[in-house]
């Protein structure tokens, strides 16, 4: 079973920036507790890119950099390396590694390494790297969340008013309907009104309903179906809280996210040659047919092969 969207830049980004705190609450609750929130925190994602560009080992959904304080700590600051890992990869411990003694290097400050696996296996849960020569030891170990195991802890997420209680659960969603598209519309629907009815805030709303149109994509006659059962469901309450606007602009930013991804797939797969088809794809703006392109970029054998998934040819 593969991931949901993995293959370009993931809405867990955008939606970690927004909800730092949380994310940390949620899944590091210990680490939570010793940070001074009050003294604040900073990102330092483009500092990050610049001390491990020439390490690329590996695909992940999200990798962050955050200045943090301790409790207890004064002014000396701290740093915190967060990790999202799509799939399986072996050599992903050795990343954990390289980036968090780069990370250390650069600043000479602490640096904790914390990771989300969220790929769909049981049992792969890396944790560690090391290894020994002549006396020399190496013993890496970092914490980690898996995702998958929040499958027996449903009921708790449905109580939750965290909002990564939803992201989990619209992550898990995605994969168990992979093949069912129809249940999927259901399942997005049911998340939806769940944040009504918790009294989630109107931002909170229109945040998560973004992360939940990027994880759970629907074909185009789906899409409909469930914006006019959404439209249903806000007249049920007497709230509107997406407007058409606001959609469209959710919608907006999805496709763009869809064709960067493209433009950078088609690079690493088909070179300049590849590129010469950006400016035709970029005139398409169904989300869906952006997805199968983008899928399609990864079994292609040439630039034609990939052409007939959004220009197929007909018999004369």
């Amino acid at each position: 079973m593969t991931n949901p969207n993995t293959e370009y830049d993931s809405p867990w980004k955008e939606i970690i920036q927004l909800y730092f705190e949380d994310f940390m609450l949620f899944f590091f609750p210990q680490v939570h507790q010793e940070i001074d929130w009050n003294k604040g925190f900073e990102f330092l994602d483009q500092e990050l890119q610049q001390v491990v560009r020439d390490a690329e080992l590996g695909k992940r959904l999200v990798d962050k950099l955050v200045k943090i304080y301790r409790i207890g700590g004064g002014e000396s600051w701290l740093l915190i390396h967060l990790e999202v890992q799509a799939q399986e990869k072996s050599n992903f411990p050795e990343r954990m590694f390289v980036y968090n003694y780069r990370i250390f290097d650069r600043y000479k400050r602490p640096v904790a390494s914390l990771a989300v696996l969220a790929d769909s296996s049981s049992t792969w849960r890396p944790n560690q790297f090391g290894y020994e020569l002549f006396g020399c030891t190496v013993d890496f170990k970092f914490p980690v969340v898996k995702l998958v195991d929040y499958q027996q802890r449903k009921s708790e997420l449905e109580e939750s008013r965290n909002p990564f209680a939803t992201v989990v659960l619209a992550h898990l969603t995605a994969l168990e309907t992979s093949e069912n598209r129809v249940e999927r519309k259901a399942q997005k629907l049911a998340l939806v009104r769940r944040l009504y009815e918790k009294e989630f805030s109107r931002e909170q709303v229109l945040n998560l309903l973004a992360f939940l149109d990027w994880m759970l994509t629907l074909p185009f006659e789906l899409e409909q179906e469930f914006r006019h059962d959404l439209e249903q469901l806000e007249e049920e309450r007497g709230m509107k809280y997406v407007t058409s606007f606001e959609r469209s602009g959710i919608e907006k930013g999805k496709q763009e996210a869809l064709l960067k991804g493209i433009e950078i797939s088609l690079e690493v797969k088909f070179g300049s040659e590849g590129l010469n088809l950006l400016p035709e794809i970029s005139q398409i703006d169904d989300v869906t047919q952006l997805e199968n392109i983008l899928e399609g970029i990864k079994t292609s054998r040439s630039v034609s092969e990939l052409r007939e998934i959004y220009q197929p040819t007909t018999d004369e």
